[in-house]
């Protein structure tokens, strides 16, 4: 028997504005472990599109969902890393685990309420707030993912985040 241990990828996932950069950052900070952004990886075409206010539909979702799925096996490659990612269907958590079981989900879950608060205190370059309630309508909450409640300090989310980890391995 190995004493190897598996690579993780954990994809924190949530509406805009449940934090993900931040939580993901203290994360990279606390881990040492490399935290990706998945907004970085969308196509020009999606940006503008948000930029414009209009809400992603799946034809625009699933080119940028293949980027991610097969940057999460090179992640997985060079070790344990973390990735900031909507990942708001089922479907597209499918395709980012795309079979790994080694690719972990932890949702980050807040009120409707406690997020359109943090939008309206935020600027971002491209999400306008108004498309919170397309975020909301489009979440399936998952069923195989930790769930962390965001309506603490982010340090309390991420601290049940590093348990969860520990418990992992």
């Amino acid at each position: 028997m190995s004493d190897k241990k598996e690579n993780l990828l954990l994809v924190l996932m949530g509406v805009c504005g449940s934090g993900k950069s931040t939580i993901g950052e203290m994360l990279r900070d606390q881990l040492g472990w490399p935290f990706h952004d998945g907004d970085d990886y969308h196509p020009p075409a999606n940006v503008e599109k948000m930029r414009r206010g209009e809400p992603l539909d799946d034809e625009d979702r699933y080119p940028w969902l293949e980027i991610l799925a097969g940057k999460a096996g090179e992640w997985l490659a060079e070790g344990d890393a973390l990735l900031g990612c909507s990942a708001l269907k089922q479907r597209y958590r499918d395709i980012i685990r795309a079979g790994r079981p080694q690719v972990r989900f932890v949702h980050l879950k807040g009120s409707y309420e406690l997020i359109a608060g943090r939008l309206a205190a935020r600027q971002h370059l491209y999400m306008p707030a108004s498309l919170l309630d397309s975020q909301f309508a489009a979440l399936e909450e998952p069923i195989d993912a930790l769930t962390v409640d965001i309506a603490g300090a982010p340090a309390e989310a991420v601290e049940q985040v590093r348990r969860y980890v520990e418990e992992s391995r």
